[in-house]
């Protein structure tokens, strides 16, 4: 709609009599250059093209448009008081336009907030940095270096979920040196905080874990239980990273503990509810253990509060928690459900990074359910990324197996190796035992197998599995294992994996691969 002018009801900045004002708007709207949009409560009228309107402003003098806009601020707030939450994004335009700094501050930082709270993140992104220009304007002070900081701090969710850490980085190195020069051991918390997520998504689990027990330490005396709350996610978040489950689960639990009623609902200054964030990433690290049920019912849960919410970034994090479930069970068109429902989301709400995360998943449940044509483009593209992101490792693995379905070993192995060295370099040692398991896989499948590499892969694999508590990987090695023991004749060895197997698979209810194993066994009885 074309921009609007003013009504009787915007008589103070308009600075003419009512009956002057209703004599000139008849004018204009017989000229046609304007007509009416609403009658009731009050009139409203709107230019009939943009260009009029362009022409009508340009002609005015820039300090006639600065007061113009000022007085449009004021009549609005008067006009508004009830619901100024729903004009923030007109009350900020006229406000940087009007020069009236501080309310522009403070209306892009709501406008801001608001447009995360519903994930829109490019918006959220504009409203924040047009406030750090509004700040500029003020004088210096404690408040506005205080505000300098806590705007670096909006940015930071938005510009994660469309993959631009280089800049988040950038923000917060330069809200540590504010919040450093201030001497404020609360912001300090926050920015050791966001710091430690940061050395999370850049693969860097160890640091990340280090830089966050420090940032909890300076939580702690502070009675912040935000950022407390925060601070277990992130570390939950960390040590799943590193396979350290139990750590993870035992900080992810204390996130859920904090969290209880209206709690549910708050971000606490994250691209996503912690009490869905953390479900869902509890789903993961169960499911990863063979806890099954457990992990579901936490899935589930994050899910119906993401729905009620209606917050699309949670959402999608919920749908891709609880597609773990289903990938570990071998459920594998739930899982595909649940991703695709989540992949909708991110294209719709435009989430890169959740759009990356969901679509890598999506493309390996598909190699495992067959449909390995459907899922190597999108895999080869992501694996071949010279990008230093906590999932590389995982990806190249998954795309290793998609070559080792489709017999293209030699592809397979390379791809393989490469995954292996940068789980071991980043510690990530859940990814490195599935990394060793699809190694053994490789060779197992050569003709003829090359035992001695594929028996050590999988022991190696196997040990790790059981040092990590990781019952369904554990579970795969010993099939694996008897397959290989069966191929070489190795009766007794092959009943002996086989058999573990086939009690894991049942005791987990994983039936996907009971069939395959008890074939196997029946093979060598």
């Amino acid at each position: 709609m074309a921009p609007r002018c003013p009504s009787p009801s915007c008589r103070p900045f308009a600075e003419l009599p009512e009956a002057a004002l209703h004599r000139s708007l008849a004018h204009f709207q017989a000229a046609e250059f304007l007509y009416e949009t609403r009658l009731f409560p009050e009139q409203e009228y709107t230019f009939k093209h943009a260009l009029t309107h362009e022409v009508a402003y340009g002609g005015l003098l820039r300090e006639r448009q600065r007061l113009l806009h000022s007085r449009i601020v004021v009549a609005i707030e008067q006009r508004e008081a009830d619901r100024l939450a729903d004009q923030v994004e007109r009350l900020a335009h006229h406000a940087v336009r009007g020069e009236v700094w501080d309310k522009a501050v403070a209306y892009f930082r709501q406008a801001g907030d608001k447009a995360v709270a519903r994930s829109a993140h490019r918006e959220a992104v504009t409203c924040f940095e047009q406030a750090l220009v509004a700040l500029a304007h003020l004088p210096e002070s404690r408040e506005r270096n205080e505000q300098a900081i806590d705007i670096r701090f909006g940015l930071r969710p938005a510009l994660g979920m469309l993959r631009e850490r280089d800049r988040v980085l950038t923000y917060l190195r330069e809200a540590e040196v504010v919040a450093q020069g201030l001497g404020d051991h609360h912001r300090r918390g926050w920015v050791a905080a966001y710091m430690a997520n940061e050395l999370w998504g850049a693969g860097d689990p160890q640091r990340a874990v280090e830089v966050g027990q420090h940032a909890l330490a300076l939580a702690r005396p502070l009675g912040d239980m935000a950022l407390q709350v925060v601070l277990h996610f992130f570390l939950g978040r960390a040590y799943h990273a590193l396979g350290d489950y139990p750590q993870a689960i035992d900080f992810l639990r204390q996130t859920l503990v904090s969290l209880e009623g209206a709690l549910l609902r708050e971000r606490f200054g994250l691209s996503g509810l912690p009490s869905v964030m953390s479900r869902a990433l509890l789903a993961r690290c169960l499911a990863a253990l063979g806890v099954f049920t457990e992990g579901l019912a936490h899935g589930e849960e994050g899910l119906q509060i993401a729905e009620a919410v209606d917050h699309p970034t949670s959402l999608v994090q919920a749908c891709h928690g609880i597609s773990h479930f289903y990938l570990y069970k071998g459920e594998f068109h739930q899982a595909i459900s649940w991703l695709e429902r989540g992949l909708d989301v991110c294209r719709v709400w435009d989430i890169p990074l959740m759009l990356y995360l969901v679509s890598t998943t999506l493309s390996y449940a598909y190699v495992l359910s067959g449909r390995v044509s459907e899922a190597l483009p999108l895999l080869e593209q992501s694996g071949s990324t010279e990008v230093t992101e906590l999932t590389s490792g995982m990806v190249r693995v998954w795309l290793s197996e998609a070559y080792l379905r489709l017999g293209r070993l030699d592809e397979a192995l390379a791809v393989a190796v490469r995954g292996l060295e940068f789980c071991r370099t980043h510690v990530l040692q859940g990814e490195q035992a599935w990394a060793l398991r699809l190694l053994g896989e490789i060779h197992a499948h050569r003709h003829p197998p090359e035992a001695e590499l594929a028996e050590a892969a999988y022991r190696q694999a196997l040990a790790l599995a059981e040092t990590l508590g990781m019952r369904p990987l554990q579970a795969h090695c010993h099939l694996g294992l008897g397959m290989l023991h069966g191929a070489l004749g190795q009766q007794e060895e092959a009943r002996r994996e086989l058999s573990t197997a086939i009690e894991m698979y049942r005791t987990m209810d994983m039936t996907f691969w009971l069939p395959q194993a008890e074939a196997a066994l029946a093979r060598v009885v």
